[in-house]
């Protein structure tokens, strides 16, 4: 294990340089810059005025150049200062991932408390009503674009209603602290936290579903059954610890990308976390906070990989990694 380990580690080394690169470049490809976002609305500003600012801001190098100064400050620990914050890349980052992960954390758990479940109960009542509501349901989750749910529940709760709050994180012109503070926030994150869990608790209830049918045809559960014992404990103590399995694999895959943040759901409530960032770096053509964010999504990703597949052997003792 340790063997493997270090060696997953040296190739997702060499695959985030590849990567970092890959994204550097299209960034750099993309039509217009920073500068040319910033004095779009001021006429007067001459060629060699915009010229000098790109110089100013790294941008004015070929792509292969950049790159090179980019890694070099990289690899020390220094992404750059945003060009729309006015802050060191990594400040925030660190300020804003908090949000995201909290957000997109409650809204984990929820899925997983409501997904497995169901997911088992389906399975376990496959092709009667209950399997068909709940597949029913998972799917309609699944079809919902979350910028449309969203906005559904805005104008039903919000502006209609008047029961939660329409966007933002906490409410304006309130110096709330402690746990008032802490309540405004979850206050605020209802709606987000809904349009998360609908939208994502179909493909982890299908997920559930799929690998506990598969367990329950196996040759050690029949076995089980024919020795007599009650199809509760066949279902709980055989059946789900083997369903587990892939489950805690596909779980270690998800939690770094809890840090990520959501770019649409963020934006349409106005949540100040990465996702939200991120739309506005966008916006902006701020390369070197784009830069920072995407590799810290791809560390996430490889970080997440890695996490699962060490998962899989602690809960499956079978599986050895040499």
């Amino acid at each position: 294990m340790k063997q493997y380990i270090i060696r997953r580690i040296l190739i997702s080394i060499v695959v985030l340089f590849g990567v970092s690169f890959l994204i550097y470049g299209i960034l750099r490809s993309m039509p217009g810059d920073f500068v040319e976002q910033m004095t779009s609305g001021n006429p007067s500003i001459t060629a060699e005025q915009k010229e000098k600012l790109r110089e100013s801001y790294g941008l004015n190098g070929g792509v292969v150049k950049g790159y090179i100064g980019w890694a070099k400050n990289a690899l020390r620990g220094n992404f750059g200062k945003s060009f729309l914050y006015s802050k060191p890349v990594t400040e925030v980052i660190s300020d804003r991932m908090w949000t995201s992960f909290w957000l997109a954390a409650i809204a984990f758990v929820i899925q997983l408390c409501v997904a497995i479940p169901l997911g088992i109960l389906a399975a376990t009542k496959q092709y009667t009503k209950t399997d068909y509501i709940i597949v029913f349901l998972a799917l309609a989750g699944i079809s919902l674009p979350s910028f449309f749910f969203a906005a559904v529940l805005q104008r039903v709760f919000s502006m209609g209603l008047g029961w939660v709050p329409l966007s933002g994180m906490v409410t304006a012109r309130k110096n709330l602290t402690g746990i008032s503070l802490t309540m405004d926030i979850g206050y605020h994150f209802i709606l987000p936290i809904t349009v998360f869990v609908i939208t994502g608790i179909g493909g982890w209830l299908r997920y559930v579903r799929t690998n506990m049918l598969e367990v329950l045809s196996a040759d050690y559960i029949r076995t089980a059954r024919a020795k007599g014992l009650p199809e509760r404990k066949v279902i709980n103590k055989h059946g789900f610890r083997n369903t587990l399995i892939p489950i805690v694999t596909f779980i270690g895959g998800a939690i770094p990308s809890l840090f990520a943040g959501a770019i649409i759901t963020e934006g349409i409530f106005s949540i100040p976390g990465l996702g939200k960032a991120a739309l506005d770096a966008v916006a902006n053509k701020d390369l070197p906070f784009l830069m920072g964010y995407l590799m810290f999504m791809a560390i996430l990703t490889l970080l997440g990989t890695l996490i699962s597949d060490i998962l899989y052997a602690v809960v499956d003792p079978r599986v050895r990694y040499n």
